[in-house]
């Protein structure tokens, strides 16, 4: 691993290893060195455990499970996670009521989009977004000082998204579509629709243009998260959000369906 690629054992910053990204299932760890969480859980609980293991990282030390919606992509290993583990599980009421199983989960705590609160030593900022969920969040994570922004599974990019991703060290940021690949592809018209629309997916070029909007000299990472296997590639998304961030010196990778990113950390 390259230095900044390293673990965080410290607590002096932040760690960040997104577990896996696409339509097959979603899941992010995150910690300071104190506190350590998942962000969503979309991929099997086995799977999640043996994703971590490749990190070096126990599924023991997480402290809890923090969801963006309902959505099977996002949810699909949270209850096994919360009972093998008995892990506490935060999310908005919205989410709660469309994800019967997860009702009945050991311990639940509701939170509201707008207002701050903490999991452990980790502050997470929940702010709204645009998809076709019952209450869906972005969240802002901050520790010591460094912020990371998690945005994904949003059709539009309204500003409340845009203000509080500004000042983020690091950004997990939706390239779901390319959107020519996407007209022109395989997936029936009203699929398409959905996928377009204020409440589906943000394509490579609206990502772009929230990260030249949004750059700023203290941005050190963005990861691109959400890409469609059938409407999209990696190459084409880099190079979207390449042109945005060109000349910035932002590092920037692509997350994949099929193997955990580098741990990545903000020291």
């Amino acid at each position: 691993m390259e230095p900044s690629d390293q673990p965080n054992p410290g607590g002096r910053g932040l760690s960040l290893c997104v577990l896996g990204s696409g339509s097959g299932g979603n899941a992010m760890y995150l910690s300071d060195g104190a506190t350590s969480i998942l962000v969503d859980a979309g991929l099997s609980a086995r799977e999640i455990g043996r994703r971590l293991e490749q990190r070096g990282i126990g599924t023991a030390s997480l402290s809890g499970l923090l969801i963006t919606h309902e959505h099977t992509d996002h949810v699909r290993g949270v209850e096994r996670l919360c009972r093998r583990h008995r892990l506490p599980v935060f999310l908005t009421a919205g989410t709660l009521k469309a994800a019967l199983p997860l009702r009945e989960l050991p311990e639940v705590h509701i939170f509201d989009c707008g207002r701050p609160f903490p999991i452990g030593t980790l502050t997470v900022h929940p702010f709204p977004i645009s998809h076709d969920a019952g209450d869906p969040a972005g969240f802002v994570i901050g520790a010591n000082g460094t912020r990371i922004g998690i945005a994904t599974d949003l059709g539009i990019v309204t500003t409340v998204v845009r203000e509080h991703l500004r000042g983020c060290r690091l950004l997990v940021l939706e390239s779901n579509h390319d959107p020519d690949m996407l007209m022109q592809g395989p997936y029936p018209w009203f699929l398409k629709q959905r996928i377009r629309g204020r409440s589906g997916h943000l394509s490579n070029l609206d990502s772009g243009r929230l990260l030249a909007d949004i750059a700023h000299p203290g941005l050190e990472q963005v990861i691109l998260a959400h890409l469609s296997e059938t409407n999209n590639t990696p190459e084409k998304a880099l190079a979207e959000a390449g042109r945005a961030l060109d000349g910035t010196g932002t590092r920037l990778r692509a997350a994949g369906p099929h193997a955990p990113s580098p741990l990545i950390r903000l020291s």
